[in-house]
């Protein structure tokens, strides 16, 4: 017999096991979190992660499973949700009412309180296996991104990000779905968890949220600057040329992102699409 994976533990309540889905834009793959007070029986998972039976049955093993949270509506958060509620029974609560479950109606028995299976709201308080849980709407990478809050998780708490900020590199913005206004306002509302730990759903974990968030803003703010010039650029070609046409998301990605791998141009394309429509006033919801 084949042991379960083991989940490693990252902070004082929370412990991530990868998911076996690597690639150019999973990093090393998805980090399911599990959730717990130390020595709690029971566990909240966040994010099941792909439809990959020995993951989603090594997060089933972990204790009871009380509630699973969503992050986000990617597949490689989100492709294993029925499965794992399949094995545990336990209520899946998202942002979008799509990716939501009901707790089971028979054994395992959980509770079925007000709010379980229904969408996250903002500023709500979660308290479930011995942890306080503040669920934050911070959309940017996807309308729907939402992010977990453990107050009590060490000294300055530690904050669950999803794809919003990640364990190294930067976050895509998957427009016209994730927007750059919104993503800017999230960056600002996350810069105000002082040096929360962040627990991100791809690479490594990092000390400081709103170190990290000011230098993802600073990191926006210097690629705005280069594609208002790449925009100039393209443009004062073509008006030399007699074509007064709006330069395109890919010409401005060619200058902008020319060095970028083709493993991940499409993504380099969403982003310089976020910042075009951004510049001209187009992503407003």
């Amino acid at each position: 017999m084949v042991d379960s994976p083991q989940p490693t533990p990252l902070s004082a309540y929370a412990s991530m096991l990868l998911a076996p889905n690597p690639s150019p834009m999973t990093l090393d793959g998805t980090q399911s979190y599990a959730v717990r007070f130390p020595g709690h029986e029971s566990v909240v998972i966040v994010d099941p992660g792909p439809a990959d039976d020995p993951h989603l049955e090594a997060l089933a093993a972990l204790g009871n499973v009380a509630l699973i949270l969503i992050t986000h509506r990617h597949a490689d958060h989100t492709a294993g949700i029925d499965r794992l509620h399949e094995l545990t029974g336990a209520p899946v609560r998202a942002a979008a009412a799509e990716f939501c479950r009901p707790a089971a109606a028979g054994p395992p028995a959980h509770d079925t309180a007000v709010g379980f299976g229904d969408p996250l709201r903002h500023g709500e308080l979660i308290t479930e296996a011995g942890v306080d849980i503040k669920v934050l709407a911070t959309p940017g990478h996807t309308s729907d991104s939402m992010s977990f809050f453990l107050p009590e998780d060490g000294t300055h708490g530690a904050m669950i990000t999803g794809d919003t900020i990640l364990g190294r590199g930067t976050t895509i913005l998957d427009f016209p779905d994730g927007t750059l206004g919104d993503y800017l306002e999230t960056l600002d509302l996350l810069a105000g968890f002082g040096d929360a730990t962040v627990l991100p759903a791809h690479g490594g974990t990092l000390p400081s949220l709103a170190s990290i968030a000011r230098a993802y803003r600073t990191h926006r703010e210097e690629r705005l600057a280069q594609v208002r010039a790449a925009v100039a650029q393209v443009e004062s070609s073509r008006a030399n040329a007699g074509s007064p046409a709006a330069a395109t998301v890919a010409e401005v990605a060619d200058v902008v992102y020319a060095d970028v791998d083709p493993s991940v141009r499409s993504a380099a394309e969403h982003s310089v699409a976020a910042q075009l429509a951004y510049l001209r006033g187009g992503d407003h919801r």
